[in-house]
């Protein structure tokens, strides 16, 4: 709770003082980031206690307030473990505030954890009634999802289509987490735990590419062609305004000279693990993304949705965590992995296919179990089990998981997911779907019926799973609701119970509305309170016997050294299997990478699709190998790899494997 004092004689109110609040955030075992954004100048006084009345202070600390649109933070360090803490802060008039934290524990012990999540929020829908709840939840954590501004939506605070200068910036981020309505949501969740954040897109502008050329979106044309868009004018100014108002550290990847796209850039990646309860991995998948693939899964596709160097983080924190024995592990990534359709997937982890197969197939190749992937974006909750696809010789093949994803939010965004699902739907001008005018009139419980009975449809053309965990590998039981809610505003609890480890979810939402226009409208809005939409719970899985694991590994050899040109060159893929366990339904993917090829000769069960050629293998106990003639009319080197895909949920499979073939000119 944010406690605010002052002397008697003088009367401020906390908006005066503090008009945006106190926080804390990026709390580790031993380390916390103090924050807050004082209206006078001067000198605050941080001070820290183990107690909410300050008896005894174990610590008290300066900063200067230099410009009153400028948060302070303060980083602190040395800090026990498992541990409550209380700060106050006080600004150079006398005027305080407090709130409090509460560090995580180390391994070794099951305490249990409770969390919450929630994204997208817009300036002119303030204030935020669907999370007035959660500061009285005693949550460990709350997590910022990302879209916690819409700089390219006008609001009141900036009547502009799109913010440009750092102080625009500034202003959208100063106006959500202000007052309005005598409600200051943020302020109050935010004192009473402490916070992770991360970006999307709308802290820039919508839907950029972090790793694009400027010339491919005229929003950057301030720069130069040739300048990379995580290294524009425009992104700068909104990610400098994101981390000066939220209480992060300021880190930055090393300069490694490798890694263009993330070396020198600044660094929202978290891995954080709170006993051996759970493992916190906060992404960033806009700042370094290259552009998504429109339409169907392509599950041959190279781009890349996280950049090389965060997705190797991710995997090896995922390995960390598992080695430690940590039961859940916990990915928050802005936009959803599950299988949505075609519709928008370029946005999605479905319109970075590839990727999203290696890191859903790593993930339980490895055996790390307990993985849940929480996300935002699309405003509304959905729930799902997780496959991927590969290519085979006969066409897609899902491969089922032991994953799955909850999204979550929006705290306040209009139109929420069922009505945009609804006005999408009515694009492709089928007869038989309702109207959007048809829809607004049903009472809510039939919207939502309505809007997940469509969703439902089109994942059943695309030939993935209903929407829920029912019939699922994971085993959920449904306490309330459905596993999903599409027309509400609202956040997500997560709650693990330190003895038995199980997982409650708990969706907490309020109506949702549209941008108050009068003050009665206003006050109607504020008074709203959530209430529960969706719970249910997860029992977690236990390790998997070394009897059904396997481990594959490959190899790739070409019948010459060197060729002529429209020679033929026969290239043999050999797989083995030095696990107890039997791999299923496996595929060898051959891909013609540099150079290109006439095929003249497959193996049976092999097809091409492209530069790829798939063959089908079947199960593979211990070994099984495919072949594939090639001849190539263009001189220099030709390039072949080999990957592999199975349906075995715990199949390790190797990384790809290649041989370069020079082609000399003459026949």
């Amino acid at each position: 709770m944010l406690t605010f004092y002052c002397c008697p004689a003088v009367l401020i109110t906390a908006n005066a003082a503090f008009p945006n609040g106190l926080a804390s955030g990026d709390t580790t075992q031993t380390s916390t980031v103090l924050w807050t954004r004082s209206s006078s100048l001067g000198e605050l006084v941080f001070e820290l206690s183990l107690t909410p009345d300050f008896t005894p202070l174990i610590g008290s600390y300066q900063a200067s307030v230099v410009d009153s649109q400028l948060p302070v933070k303060l980083e602190i360090a040395s800090l026990q473990a498992d541990t409550r803490y209380f700060y106050r802060i006080t600004d150079s008039t006398g005027v305080s505030a407090s709130g409090q934290f509460r560090t995580a524990a180390l391994s070794g012990s099951h305490q249990g954890i409770h969390f919450g999540v929630s994204g997208d929020w817009r300036g002119e829908l303030m204030p935020y009634p669907a999370i007035r709840n959660a500061k009285d939840r005693s949550l460990d954590f709350f997590i910022k999802l990302g879209d916690t501004i819409y700089a390219d939506v006008a609001s009141p605070a900036l009547d502009k289509a799109q913010a440009e200068t750092l102080a625009d910036f500034r202003r959208k981020h100063a106006e959500v987490y202000s007052e309005s309505a005598g409600l200051n949501t943020w302020a109050e969740l935010q004192s009473s735990t402490s916070v992770w954040a991360t970006i999307d897109d709308h802290e820039v502008t919508d839907n950029f590419i972090g790793y694009a050329d400027v010339s491919t979106d005229s929003r950057f044309n301030a720069d130069v062609p040739g300048t990379i868009i995580n290294d524009s004018t425009l992104y700068k100014n909104g990610i400098q305004a994101f981390v000066d108002y939220n209480p992060i550290q300021s880190l930055v990847y090393e300069n490694a000279g490798n890694d263009t796209r993330s070396d020198g850039k600044v660094k929202f990646y978290r891995y954080q693990t709170y006993g051996d309860d759970a493992a916190l991995m906060l992404l960033d998948s806009r700042s370094f993304r290259d552009p998504g693939l429109k339409g169907g899964i392509k599950p041959l596709s190279t781009n890349t949705l996280l950049g090389r160097r965060q997705l190797q983080e991710l995997k090896d924190d995922l390995v960390d965590a598992e080695k430690k024995g940590i039961t859940w592990k916990f990915i928050a990534i802005p936009e959803p992995i599950q299988n949505l359709g075609g519709a928008g997937a370029e946005d999605r982890y479905e319109g970075f296919a590839g990727e999203r197969a290696e890191l859903l197939q790593f993930i339980s190749g490895h055996n790390i179990n307990n993985v849940v992937f929480i996300t935002a974006d699309i405003h509304g909750t959905l729930v799902n089990n997780l496959a991927y696809q590969s290519l085979g010789a006969k066409g897609a093949i899902h491969h089922q998981t032991e994953m799955w994803e909850i999204s979550t939010g929006a705290v306040a965004y209009s139109e929420p997911l069922g009505p945009s699902i609804i006005s999408l739907a009515n694009n492709y001008g089928l007869p038989w779907l309702m109207s959007s005018q048809d829809f607004a009139q049903l009472s809510q419980a039939r919207q939502e019926s309505y809007a997940l009975s469509l969703v439902d449809l089109l994942l059943g053309l695309g030939g993935f799973d209903a929407i829920g965990l029912n019939g699922s590998r994971i085993d959920a039981e449904l306490l309330a609701g459905q596993y999903a809610s599409t027309t509400t505003f609202g956040w997500t609890e997560f709650q693990v119970d330190a003895d038995t480890q199980v997982l409650e979810v708990t969706v907490w939402g309020i109506n949702a509305y549209r941008k108050p226009v009068s003050q009665d409208d206003l006050a109607q809005i504020s008074q709203q309170q959530p209430r529960i939409v969706s719970q249910f719970r997860v029992k977690p899985k236990p390790q998997i016997p070394a009897s059904t694991q396997t481990h594959l590994t490959s190899q790739i050899k070409a019948s010459r050294k060197s060729a002529k040109i429209n020679q033929k060159i026969t290239y043999t893929a050999s797989l083995r299997n030095t696990g107890k366990g039997t791999s299923k339904n496996a595929v060898l993917n051959f891909d013609i990478m540099e150079n290109t090829a006439d095929v003249v000769g497959l193996s049976k069960g092999c097809q091409r699709f492209s530069h790829i050629i798939s063959c089908d293998l079947g199960n593979i106990k211990t070994r099984a190998s495919r072949s594939i003639k090639l001849k190539s009319s263009t001189p220099g080197s030709l390039k072949v790899g080999v990957s592999v895909m199975t349906s075995s949920i715990h199949d390790l499979l190797p990384a790809m494997t290649t041989v370069t073939t020079p082609i000399n000119a003459e026949e």
